[in-house]
């Protein structure tokens, strides 16, 4: 009776129909990515993960690499990508570059009054006496990023935005040089980091929140890793 039930058993199996093949698609390859950057890229709920749909494909290639060679430190994104190639890591950033989706509604603002006007302030008009320029100079007059590399700073969460400054200011974080953040980032006070990052976080996103073409500008400082 129970050879019976066995050989019923595998009858049934090899006659079901085999499970259709996993599409070869780049969208299905990142699934490794969106697992903590939320689906499509468009940013975990938790307030670590950021956004990195929509950002300039420039900019995510150059911290895939930074990842990759030490000069962001994440244990878990290293491991993930260390095995790649650099033409491959180019793949990925344009992927997720090339996507266009609705922002989230911000985070409602939790500081006082004082502390969001010093975050507009050094937003719009930097802070001259620390030789802090305005970050609209760099990121754009829309906040949303300038190609080929200089990403948007809204529609990032505060606790996001605070630790990056914060892990430039202490040196955790680097960028290629000249590292023209971390110059900025030592420059501002701890208050100043809460500031920034308060205000930036509860800014609506414009529409269409692509980063823009160019600046209006020279840059104000040098800043390593800007080439596409």
């Amino acid at each position: 009776m129970r050879a019976a039930v066995a050989i019923a058993a595998l009858l049934a199996a090899s006659a079901a129909p085999a499970a259709p093949p996993l599409p070869d698609t780049m969208a299905q390859r990142v699934l490794a990515c969106t697992a903590c950057h939320g689906k499509e890229g468009r940013a975990a709920s938790d307030g670590f993960y950021p956004r990195i749909a929509g950002k300039p494909a420039g900019y995510l290639y150059n911290q895939l690499l930074a990842f990759r060679d030490g000069r962001r430190q994440y244990t878990l994104m290293t491991a993930l990508i260390d095995p790649l190639s650099e033409s491959y890591l180019r793949e990925i950033a344009e992927h997720f570059a090339a996507i266009e989706l609705p922002y989230a509604a911000p985070q409602p603002a939790s500081a006082t009054a004082e502390l969001l006007a010093r975050g507009r302030m050094l937003v719009f008009d930097g802070d001259p006496a620390r030789q802090v320029p305005a970050c609209v100079a760099c990121h754009g007059n829309r906040l949303t990023g300038v190609l080929p590399a200089v990403p948007g700073l809204v529609g990032l969460p505060r606790d996001y935005l605070n630790a990056q400054l914060g892990s430039w200011r202490t040196g955790q974080r680097q960028a290629l040089q000249p590292d023209c953040m971390a110059q900025i980032a030592k420059a501002l006070a701890p208050q100043d980091i809460a500031a920034v990052s308060h205000w930036l976080a509860a800014q609506p996103v414009p529409a269409p929140a692509k980063p823009a073409a160019t600046l209006p500008a020279k840059m104000p400082l040098d800043c390593g890793g800007l080439a596409p």
